[in-house]
């Protein structure tokens, strides 16, 4: 028999439940850490206080035994604290009892802190009792779990073996909550819309693709949030936002996920400049917040999210980073003949804006390390951003960039629902000619355009990219809980 299982009926053979439903647990690790400090500091004047009793809980990561006293370390979702089991204190049959536990296990115990000679806190325990028998053991080096796969498939293994990636995730869920303060301080409403929509749009993507068998009818899973936020600001919100999943069928890398977090935020009687001075605000003061300095680290470069960031026309971006002039090469057949030229490959067919985002990716955006936003994109590129009343082949957009990586996309919103039918309809024909992740027509959008929308900003932001920024990860793998991955048969 497993012996881990022998033990489980030798506890059950003694009338003992090796999980209770419940226990009553006085203090964490961390606050039993700082209790007893606080009483050596009180000691200081009043020698004498005694050493108060208590309950802690958490499980069990190493253990020592030497003759009749065993040392071991409970670990909670504070931190951890070292208890001592001694056999003159708790009897024997009772520390014999501990010979059933294992690495793994969930224990209370309870009893007066002190500190050993080695001068680390210690828990001197009068009673224990065990709160969950761990049938599987941990990680033979559980404190270092490296094998990627087994992390990302078990992530609980992960959480429980590597303290670097609790941090991670606590410092996630510190962003999101840092992000979410900053907008409601500014009177944004939080929301939340469809993820299964009838007609999805709001970003080229493939979607998902479901049925709903009530209704007989293809629904997707949403790609974006924005074209239902805009309908709330068409609607009377002038300010909202949403924090939520979006799904989109695409390939797995560094930095996608099928399935991922974004926060998208519309303000009315703004534009993409107003949204510029937002975005690096709220950055700046999230950095603050979270990580306590507005300088961070990564890979191994110092970034200041300080503002003001710094901004550079998609033109200026490529004449500096890659001595391109697009203003002579303005059509397709000029603008691939050049790319070609310099050994990247591009066919006069994608059109002009598709190859402008090429060289973008290709010889710009690997060089923005230090914050900088890069404004006025082709009109192509952008279906749902108002046309630059000075140059209408270019749109008011910009996309922020940290690190050599895109952080999100942001427009002065089109709210001209004839310009934005033809729009449409124009995405239509690209679909037709086998481009899939074309965005549908949606009547039922431009239809409430019809009704009115206010000059409005709107900001997009991949929340897990930033979360990468903020702890120096270079795989989304490692800031998503559950990562997608091909399922094992």
């Amino acid at each position: 028999m497993d012996p881990r299982l022998a033990k489980l009926e030798r506890i059950r053979a003694r009338s003992l439940n090796p999980y209770p439903p419940r226990y009553k647990r006085t203090h964490t690790t961390v606050q039993a850490l700082n209790l007893f400090r606080e009483l050596e500091a009180a000691r200081e004047e009043t020698p004498d206080l005694p050493s108060p009793t208590i309950s802690v809980a958490g499980r069990l990561v190493s253990s020592r035994t030497m003759g009749k006293a065993t040392f071991v370390h409970l670990q909670d979702g504070w931190g951890r604290l070292q208890l001592y089991l001694r056999i003159d204190r708790l009897g024997e049959e009772r520390y014999r009892f501990y010979e059933d536990f294992d690495l793994g296990d969930f224990i209370g115990a309870t009893g007066t802190p002190f500190r050993t000679r080695t001068g680390e806190v210690t828990l001197e325990v009068s009673d224990f009792v065990m709160l969950a028998k761990a049938l599987r053991p941990l990680p033979e080096k559980w404190h270092g779990l490296v094998d990627m796969e087994k992390r990302y498939r078990q992530r609980y293994l992960d959480l429980i073996a590597n303290e670097e990636v609790r941090r991670i995730f606590q410092v996630r869920s510190r962003l999101i909550s840092s992000v979410r303060r900053f907008l409601e301080e500014r009177d944004f409403l939080e929301v939340e819309t469809p993820a299964l929509q009838p007609i999805y749009g709001g970003a080229f993507a493939r979607p998902f693709v479901t049925h709903h068998h009530a209704l007989d009818q293809r629904m997707y899973l949403r790609i974006a949030t924005e074209l239902y936020l805009k309908r709330l600001v068409i609607g009377g919100f002038e300010r909202v936002y949403e924090i939520g999943k979006n799904f989109r069928n695409e390939g797995l890398s560094t930095k996608h996920n099928p399935e991922f977090t974004a926060l998208e935020a519309y303000q009315a009687y703004a534009d993409y400049n107003d949204m510029m001075d937002m975005t690096e605000e709220m950055l700046s003061s999230a950095s603050q917040e979270v990580l306590g300095s507005t300088r961070i680290t990564f890979q191994d470069q110092e970034i200041d999210l300080a503002p003001p960031w710094r901004r550079l026309t998609v033109g200026e971006a490529l004449q500096e980073h890659a001595g391109l002039d697009l203003l002579q090469h303005r059509d397709p057949h000029s603008l691939a003949e050049v790319l070609e030229r310099r050994g990247l490959p591009a066919d006069a067919s994608l059109g002009w804006g598709k190859l402008v985002d090429l060289a973008i990716s290709a010889w710009v955006e690997p060089k923005l390390v230090q914050p900088t936003f890069m404004t006025d994109y082709p009109l192509e590129l952008s279906p749902l951003a108002k046309q630059k009343p000075e140059d209408p082949s270019l749109v008011e957009r910009f996309e922020p960039f940290i690190g050599g990586m895109e952080l999100g996309n942001a427009f002065t919103e089109l709210n001209d629902p004839l310009d934005q039918r033809d729009r449409f309809e124009q995405q239509a024909l690209a679909r037709e000619a086998g481009d899939e992740e074309a965005q549908p027509m949606d009547l039922d959008f431009v239809m409430a355009l019809e009704h009115g929308m206010p000059p409005t900003g709107g900001l997009g932001l991949g929340l897990d990219r930033l979360v990468m920024l903020f702890t120096n990860n270079t795989s989304i793998r490692e800031v998503i809980l559950f990562p997608q991955l091909r399922t094992i048969e």
